[in-house]
């Protein structure tokens, strides 16, 4: 263990913390969720509980807390060590009292039983310990942020609850039980990053205050002190190219839709599903103010994008003696212009870019930038001269930042790596899962600072499952060997707000001494997922830990398969994703055990939005996995030329999809129309509300227009089982398909083949209307499913 954490662990456990803060009134908490997303209901908030008493609280109460890091705090860590580890940013303090006001808006009832106090962090460490008797828990923690996570902590393993962003468990007794013997934990890694650069994309484009409110604070209370922040981005770009040489509305066509806005940041691709209306930029930047200032709050560290040469169209033109490099097409899409790092206009764009980040969000700590991602050509541009002028535009705007930069494929390069100030680099990578030839990354990096990351959902696919075991059997390994560079781990799914086991797993993985034994912690898992123990729910949870998330990366994947049932039809086809898995990673078989296994959890333990997520994610999986069983045999009926044989497949087929839209209906999540609803929501004018709903609904379908969805094989790339999907598109599509095999038996003739491009259009500009409210219990439904199977 390191020196200094170990000294922190001590002084935690033995010495009395500083600044007592007591919880804050539900009602101080402005845009607060109810209980349907997982948290207490409002219902006796304002009751008297534990020692703080009723009533709201003054500003006075959290006068006395002291920040993380302050020098004048009067309890410090004795004999601790005042250097941060090697590639960390310098640590986020937060706001008094924000811990306390998170806590309010999500246990409303017990949220004054809570105290929380700030220990100084000194050695680089962040800590917490967790102690008191009944109706009385007290949190020490070094930032408000690893407060909660502290928290979380002891909910999840003395009180038999917690929360994630799928679900919660938040049946608590009137009083908090006691701690026996204090919870006491220390990172043992400085950098805990959350977010993928698609996140905005895949997992809602058009979320507003109230749904990353939420999501952030669940990221505090997993312990992640590291988020990405693209929103408001655009606003950034825009103001600062009106500065050099583009009117405002050339500026507003060449911004992509807020789908599709993930990857114009990347360079891949520009304009698709714009213009945006000045009212979008303006409130689009009102979101992301927000967003910023509450993980400043709670001592996160917000992560904005550096500029590293995107630059509009005709750039060159415009400023006479500027020099960029055509990027070419990606996808189908063309690709930005990179305007060359070494030349003195890049200097002066960069200027302008981070002073007007500043001027709109205030400066951070890290900076993420990935140069020449996915097939950037730098033309003559020498590439190691280019990141040094890209890190030097940086260090001129924020001089102790740190450059976070994606391990994907071939980036970084290793003329990047070479060229930058390594001691301020951190390289997410996201194939520590994913690639068996990945052992060494101090030999492939230069022993540059890395992140231990996995992307194990792609597009933001529904599909279950994990490489557990790889995160089990290679974190701590590369962690503590000699000469270890990682410093962190790096959660970065393509989408969040799915297989909430993994979000739970992952993040343990940075408060954890030691291996985590896989076997023990699935058996803990369902223990808080559900609030009890049930030998039940303990077996299908054994079951799930040996199939969907007993995955390993020696396959060469990191995701599970997608199902067919959205896919483009074809009796061959393998995956719905050109990307994806060509075949199930697990037995099918063995994975329907735990349907049953859940079915039997006692009742009392049925009552939470946990439960009800995981029977309905595990009774989709299980329809979905028919779609893999099921086509090879229609395939053969097609092929053997027996006409009643593949009309009575392709009824079963059919039939399973219904039932797979039946079963998604029954939860809000899951429905099409909260993702079309939520883009409606941003505009302004109804031609406005049309173009930012065709926006979120190409991504999930087409993706863009016809070269992208055909040629750059972009189609179905975010396919996911929900409701309106599954029951729309998907139907018509394989409706459409077994028609024409049908025929193509009646008449002795080859199939015709079908324009899906064309279909897939109009289904999106004339669909008819989906359902817009959750219909059906889900337990009924999976007891259907289960005798179906």
């Amino acid at each position: 263990m390191h020196i200094a954490r170990r000294r922190l662990l001590g002084a935690l456990a033995g010495a009395a913390a500083v600044g007592a803060v007591p919880g804050v009134a539900a009602a101080a908490v402005p845009g607060g969720t109810g209980g349907a997303d997982g948290t207490e209901g409002a219902e006796g908030a304002d009751g008297a509980e534990g020692a703080a008493g009723p009533g709201t609280e003054s500003a006075a109460d959290f006068e006395d807390v002291t920040s993380a890091g302050d020098g004048s705090a009067s309890t410090g860590i004795p004999g601790a060590d005042t250097e941060q580890d090697d590639g960390a940013a310098p640590a986020a303090a937060g706001a008094p009292g924000a811990a306390a006001a998170a806590l309010a808006r999500l246990l409303p009832r017990h949220h004054r039983q809570v105290t929380f106090r700030t220990v100084p962090r000194k050695g680089g460490a962040d800590a917490f310990r967790v102690s008191g008797r009944a109706g009385a828990i007290v949190v020490s923690g070094t930032t408000p942020a690893v407060q909660l996570t502290g928290f979380h902590w002891y909910l999840r393993h003395v009180a038999h609850a917690h929360f994630s962003w799928n679900g919660a468990q938040t049946a608590l007794p009137d009083r908090l039980p006691g701690v026996r013997t204090p919870l006491v934990r220390a990172a043992n890694v400085p950098h805990r990053f959350v977010l993928n650069d698609t996140n905005d994309g895949y997992t809602g484009p058009y979320n507003g205050w109230d749904y990353w409110q939420r999501e952030i604070d669940v990221l505090a209370l997993h312990g992640f002190n590291e988020v990405l922040v693209y929103a408001g981005a655009d606003a950034v770009y825009h103001r600062t190219f009106r500065a050099h040489g583009y009117g405002d509305a050339e500026l507003r066509a060449w911004l992509p839709g807020p789908a599709h806005q993930p990857w114009w940041l990347l360079q891949n691709m520009e304009s698709y599903g714009g213009p945006l209306s000045t009212g979008l930029l303006e409130r689009r930047t009102a979101l992301a103010k927000k967003i910023v200032a509450r993980l400043r709050e709670l001592g996160m560290t917000p992560v904005f994008p550096g500029y590293y040469g995107t630059v509009p169209p005709g750039f060159a033109k415009r400023n006479p003696g500027a020099r960029t490099v055509p990027q070419g097409t990606w996808g189908g899409f063309r690709r930005p212009d990179w305007l060359d790092p070494r030349t003195a206009h890049f200097r002066r764009v960069a200027e302008t870019f981070y002073r007007v980040q500043k001027e709109l969000y205030g400066a951070t700590s890290m900076y993420k930038m990935d140069l020449l991602h996915e097939g950037g050509k730098p033309g003559d541009v020498p590439v190691a001269d280019a990141a040094r002028a890209v890190e030097k535009a940086l260090r001129a705007a924020h001089p102790r930042a740190v450059w976070a930069i994606l391990g994907w494929q071939e980036n970084p390069r290793r003329e990047i790596v070479d060229a930058a100030d390594r001691k301020r680099m951190l390289i997410l990578d996201g194939v520590s899962d994913h690639y068996p030839k990945v052992t060494d990354r101090e030999d492939d990096w230069g022993g540059t600072p890395y992140a231990f990351g996995s992307i194990w959902n792609f597009g933001g696919h529904t599909a279950m499952g994990a490489n557990t075991r790889d995160w089990a059997a290679l974190f701590e390994d590369w962690r503590t060997k000699r000469g270890s560079a990682l410093k962190g781990i790096a959660l970065m799914p393509e989408a969040a707000d799915n297989n909430p086991a993994a979000l739970a797993l992952f993040s343990d993985l940075a408060w954890t001494d030691g291996r985590v034994d896989l076997e023990d912690w699935f058996a803990r898992w369902p223990r808080y997922r559900y609030g009890g123990t049930d030998r039940h729910a303990a077996r299908a949870w054994d079951v799930l830990r040996r199939t969907a998330y007993g995955t390993t990366r020696e396959d060469g994947w990191s995701e599970a398969a997608d199902g067919l049932f959205g896919a483009r039809p074809d009796l061959a086809v393998t995956h719905a994703a050109a990307w994806s898995p060509r075949q199930l990673r697990y037995d099918p078989d063995a994975f329907e055990e735990a349907l049953s296994e859940l079915l039997a959890v006692a009742p009392a333990l049925r009552r939470s939005s946990a439960y009800r997520y995981d029977l309905l994610d595990v009774t989709r999986q299980s329809i979905s996995n028919r779609s893999r069983t099921l086509l090879p045999r229609i395939k053969e009926a097609f092929e053997e030329g027996d006409r009643s044989r593949l009309r009575d497949l392709t009824r079963r087929w059919l039939d399973w999809m219904a039932l797979l839209e039946e079963t998604v209906a029954t939860d809000e999540h899951h429905l099409l129309s909260r993702w079309t609803t939520a883009a409606r929501a941003w505009g302004s004018s109804p031609a406005e509300r049309d173009r930012l709903e065709h926006d979120a609904l190409t991504l999930l379908t087409t993706w863009g227009p016809r070269p992208s969805a055909d040629g750059g094989k972009l189609h179905d790339y975010a396919n996911r089982e929900w409701s309106g999907l599954v029951g729309g598109l998907y139907r018509k599509r394989w409706t459409a398909y077994f028609k024409e095999l049908d025929a193509s038996l009646s008449t002795r003739r080859r199939p015709r083949p079908i324009d899906w491009y064309a279909l897939e259009e109009d289904w999106i500009r004339h669909r008819p209307a989906v359902r817009t409210k959750p219909a059906g219990d889900v337990v009924k439904v999976a007891r259907r499913v289960a005798r179906r199977l």
